[in-house]
C-alpha cells in the first residue's frame, strides 16, 4: 500500500471511529435522560440537549485515563494495524445497531473491548492481549451495575428516611430540580468515560500506523475535541427506543428515584473514570434503577426484563468479538 493511500485508510478509520462515538451518544442516550423523561421533569428535546451539553463539558474536567487504558493498556505493543481497527470498529458498531433496533441497552464501551479482542485473537491469537487490561474491564462488567445497585439503594433509603416526615407533594418538587442536578453529573460521567474510548481507539491507530510515538503520553488535540463532539452530537439524537426500557420498563420511577439512581449512578462512573477503568455507563445505571426499585419492594422490578439485559451484557464481548475477527479477515481481502 503506498504513502498515499495508507493515508487515506486513516482517514476512513478515524471517521469509522468517529461514526462509532456518535452511535455511542445514539445508543447510551438512554443512559443520562431515561430518568428525567420518565419522571416528566424535563421534555425529550430539552433533555437531549441537555445531556449533550454536559457531555461536552466532561472535556475539561476528566483525565484521559481511560483513554489510555483502551489505546495501550489491552493489547501488546506492536500488535495493532489498520485491519485489527476495522475489524474492532465494524464489531462494535454492527453489536451496537442489533442491540438499538431490539430496544436492549448494551454496552457500547464493551462492545468496544470485544472488537479489539476478536481483531487481535484473529490476528495474533490471546496471547496479544493484555491480560491485565482485559480482566479490569472484564470484572467491571459485574462491579459496575453491583456498585450502582448499592449507590442507588443506599441513596433511596438516605432520602427516605431524611424526608419521611415531608409532604410528597413537597418532596416531589424539591427532586424534580435536584433531578436536573443528578441528570447533569450522570451525563459528564457518561461523557468522560465513554468519549474516552473513542479517544483510545483513534489513539491506537495512530501509534499503529506511525502518525504517532508510542512514547507520547497523550493524543493530538483534535482526536479529544472532534470524539467529545461526536458523543454529544450523537446523545442529541438519541436513541429513544431505548429510553422506554431503562425509564419505564425495568421500574416506574419518580423525580426522588430518578435523582437516587442517577446519583449512584454518576458516582460509580466518577470513580471508575478517575481508574481508567471503561466500564459500561448502560450497566451502571440499569444496576442504580434496579437498587432503587428494589428498595420499594421486590415486585417494583421487573426481573423478566433485568434479565434479558443481563444476558445481553454477556453476550456483548464475544458476539461483537465474533464480527469483528470475521471483519479482520475480510480487511484483508480489501486493503
Amino acid at each position: 500500500m503506498d504513502t498515499q493511500a495508507a493515508l487515506w485508510v486513516v482517514i476512513l478509520l478515524v471517521a469509522l471511529a468517529l461514526a462509532f462515538d456518535f452511535m455511542n451518544g445514539f445508543h447510551d442516550a438512554a443512559n443520562s435522560i431515561a430518568t428525567v423523561v420518565s419522571t416528566g421533569v424535563l421534555k425529550p428535546t430539552q433533555a437531549v440537549v441537555f445531556a449533550a451539553f454536559f457531555n461536552f463539558v466532561a472535556i475539561f474536567i476528566f483525565h484521559l485515563s481511560v483513554a489510555a487504558t483502551v489505546g495501550k493498556g489491552i493489547v501488546q505493543p506492536g500488535v495493532v494495524d489498520v485491519h485489527v481497527v476495522f475489524g474492532a470498529l465494524v464489531g462494535a458498531i454492527t453489536w451496537n445497531v442489533i442491540t438499538w433496533y431490539y430496544g436492549i441497552p448494551s454496552s457500547s464501551s464493551h462492545a468496544l473491548i470485544g472488537g479489539i479482542v476478536g481483531a487481535v485473537i484473529a490476528k495474533a491469537g490471546a496471547g496479544a492481549l493484555l491480560s491485565a487490561g482485559v480482566l479490569k474491564t472484564v470484572t467491571f462488567i459485574f462491579v459496575s451495575p453491583m456498585l450502582g445497585f448499592l449507590l442507588g439503594s443506599l441513596m433511596m433509603v438516605l432520602v427516605a428516611n431524611l424526608f419521611k416526615r415531608s409532604r410528597p407533594s413537597k418532596v416531589d418538587k424539591w427532586f424534580r430540580r435536584l433531578q436536573l442536578v443528578s441528570a447533569g453529573a450522570y451525563s459528564l460521567g457518561h461523557g468522560g468515560n465513554d468519549a474516552q474510548k473513542t479517544i483510545g481507539i483513534i489513539w491506537m491507530l495512530l501509534v499503529a500506523t506511525g502518525y504517532m510515538s508510542a512514547a507520547e503520553t497523550s493524543p493530538p488535540t483534535w482526536t479529544i475535541v472532534s470524539c467529545y463532539m461526536a458523543i454529544g452530537f450523537g446523545t442529541m439524537f438519541g436513541g429513544w427506543r431505548i429510553v422506554k426500557t431503562m425509564g419505564q420498563k425495568i421500574t416506574k420511577l419518580k423525580p426522588v428515584g430518578g435523582f437516587c439512581a442517577e446519583t449512584g449512578g454518576a458516582l460509580t462512573l466518577f470513580l471508575a473514570t478517575s481508574l481508567g477503568i471503561p466500564v459500561s455507563t448502560t450497566h451502571t445505571i440499569t444496576g442504580a434503577i434496579v437498587g432503587v426499585g428494589s428498595t420499594q419492594r421486590a415486585s417494583a422490578v421487573r426481573w423478566g426484563v433485568a434479565g434479558n439485559i443481563v444476558w445481553a451484557w454477556i453476550l456483548t464481548i464475544p458476539a461483537s468479538g465474533f464480527v469483528a475477527a470475521i471483519a479482520y479477515w475480510l480487511s484483508l481481502q480489501l486493503f
